[in-house]
């Protein structure tokens, strides 16, 4: 059996966690957790946000479910997420982005894949600050062999789940040494794919494109801050962040996310939306291969959201947390 190093989270994290594992419990997913801290929970207990018990542990098992983290506010602390994409070198950000039945969104057929390269760009950790002059200087790291392997992830996704066309996003016009060459990339790697329409947009022109006719794009690649933006915007347009998984994705580790807050103002309420968190849930049970286990309960999920009444207050329905989980497993087939 799977051993997985489940990670509660922050704030709501605990509570949606424990509604996902209901739910995989009643449709006998055959996993074991390995319960490790991280985040802010982690720091209040042993004054560490990544202990080191939760690195050892994802590093032999591969694989890990994680619930929202809170980074505390100060000087030094940089984002958990960011520093566990660079620890296990992440480098695939992916981000499905799908239109639900029962959702009020403005797009009714939305069918995004977002890839963002994970570990260099703008969030490579290189800034400088003069004092003296009031000048902050932040360098984008942006290399020949980080994207090539995510771009070339991209291409491989679109292969194997027969899409159709990539999107390489970029702003070339203007960073033309840095965004530059991830575009010369892009455009090397798509000639291995001739099977695949590839074609280019810069990131501003993108985000008019996505928010008038996302139907036209299909699977969307990009460095790193370029995907932060335009994984949210996408999110956007099928429900919002409650909705959507999040996968992070090296050559033997994968960490699978919530990619909403931690809303600690909800935080033991009972009030959360485990949506988001069973989406990735979803998403890991098919990196492991168990298929018939992810499209099941994908369908209940489905089903539960379709009926409004069964849904949490969020989504304009009365279910708790719990309830919701319930709502759920009642609909399992």
């Amino acid at each position: 059996m799977t051993t997985i190093t489940l990670i509660p989270g922050d704030g709501i994290g605990p509570e949606i966690t424990d509604a996902v594992v209901e739910i995989f419990n009643a449709a006998d997913v055959k996993l074991n957790y390995e319960t490790e801290n991280a985040g802010l929970t982690a720091f209040r207990e042993v004054g560490n946000l990544i202990p080191e018990e939760l690195v050892e542990s994802i590093k032999k098992n591969k694989i890990a479910l994680k619930g929202p983290l809170t980074t505390p506010v100060g000087e030094g602390f940089r984002s958990i997420n960011v520093t566990l994409r660079q620890m296990f070198d992440l480098y695939q950000n992916i981000r499905p982005c799908k239109s639900i039945e029962g959702m009020n969104t403005k797009f009714a057929n939305v069918d995004l894949v977002l890839f963002r390269e994970n570990t260099e760009g703008m969030y490579s950790g290189f800034e400088i600050f003069d004092e003296r002059n009031g000048i902050a200087d932040a360098i984008a790291r942006i290399s020949r062999t980080g994207s090539e392997r995510i771009i070339r992830a991209a291409f491989e996704y679109a292969r194997k789940h027969n899409r159709k066309k990539v999107t390489i996003i970029h702003k070339a016009n203007i960073m033309k040494r840095s965004s530059g060459l991830f575009l010369k990339v892009g455009l090397e790697v798509a000639k291995d794919y001739p099977d695949i329409k590839t074609e280019e947009r810069i990131v501003d022109n993108m985000c008019m494109q996505m928010v008038m006719y996302p139907d036209r794009y299909d699977v969307l690649v990009t460095t790193n801050l370029f995907g932060d933006i335009l994984s949210d915007l996408a999110a956007g347009l099928v429900g919002g962040l409650g909705m959507v998984p999040g996968a992070n994705i090296g050559e033997d580790i994968a960490i699978f996310e919530a990619v909403h807050g931690s809303a600690p103002d909800i935080a033991g309420q009972n009030k959360a939306n485990p949506t988001a968190f069973l989406q990735s849930g979803i998403m890991m049970l098919r990196h492991l291969e168990m298929f018939s286990e992810a499209d099941r309960i994908e369908k209940a999920l489905f089903k539960t959201l379709a009926d409004k009444e069964k849904t949490t207050g969020d989504l304009g329905g009365k279910a708790t947390t719990t309830q919701f989980a319930k709502n759920v497993i009642g609909n399992l087939e």
